[in-house]
């Protein structure tokens, strides 16, 4: 029961902020008993998929997925994406991004750690890992903002971003991520991000973190 009114939800076919039926009725459509329809209630509300309303009954959350679209880079706009800098640090490359920017494992390479924001709610945590020979002494290795962020950065190092290849998984959340971005009871959805230059040399990788429960994410791809 709880799988297939999540996937309601999801689908939109419950509408966000709509009242759910009354217990009497999810006994009948579902053929359970009261105290199923009450456990798989209590689920949903623990996955952030349902409030309860005092006096009033149990509500679809007040707002549908969000669908991201998949992109090396979002512009800051007022009421729009917004990137807070969390940490800009030099350290020894885990074994999956050494090989994939074909470095040495425990080569150290550059990460900056980013929370990304959409109209002022968390969206995503980034870690993005440069080769210290490509990243240092550039603005990638600065706390401030980078206008065009480092896509642009990398390009005036003649680095343009000709693709990137995107695995993406799903795992529980980390405590870090939970508090990040004030996480319930869900799995994450999990980018991990090859960024390629010209002749496919990868210049950047990326991890990217987000809740299943509030978004999904767009891939515009050629016909």
């Amino acid at each position: 029961m709880a799988a297939e009114v999540r996937a309601r939800i999801m689908a939109g076919d419950l509408v966000a902020g709509t009242q759910l039926p009354s217990t009497a009725h999810l006994v009948t459509e579902f053929g359970v008993s009261n105290t199923t329809v009450q456990k798989a209630l209590a689920v949903l509300k623990a996955e952030g998929y349902l409030t309860s309303r005092q006096g009033k009954g149990v509500f679809v959350r007040d707002r549908q997925p969000f669908r991201v679209e998949v992109g090396a880079y979002f512009e800051p706009t007022p009421g729009g994406y917004s990137y807070e800098l969390l940490e800009v640090t030099e350290l020894p490359a885990p074994n999956d991004v050494a090989e994939a920017l074909n470095i040495g494992a425990g080569d150290r390479v550059l990460v900056r750690r980013r929370l990304l924001r959409h109209a002022g709610r968390p969206v995503e945590v980034e870690w993005s890992y440069y080769p210290l020979e490509l990243a240092a002494g550039t603005e990638l290795a600065g706390s401030q903002r980078i206008p065009g962020g480092a896509p642009r950065v990398l390009a005036d190092l003649g680095y343009d971003l000709q693709h990137f290849v995107d695995a993406v998984s799903a795992r529980m959340p980390t405590n870090e991520e939970i508090d990040l971005l004030a996480l319930p009871d869900v799995p994450v959805i999990r980018q991990f991000r090859v960024a390629y230059s010209h002749d496919d040399r990868p210049v950047e990788v990326s991890v990217l973190v987000k809740g299943s429960h509030l978004y999904e994410l767009v891939y515009r791809l050629p016909a």
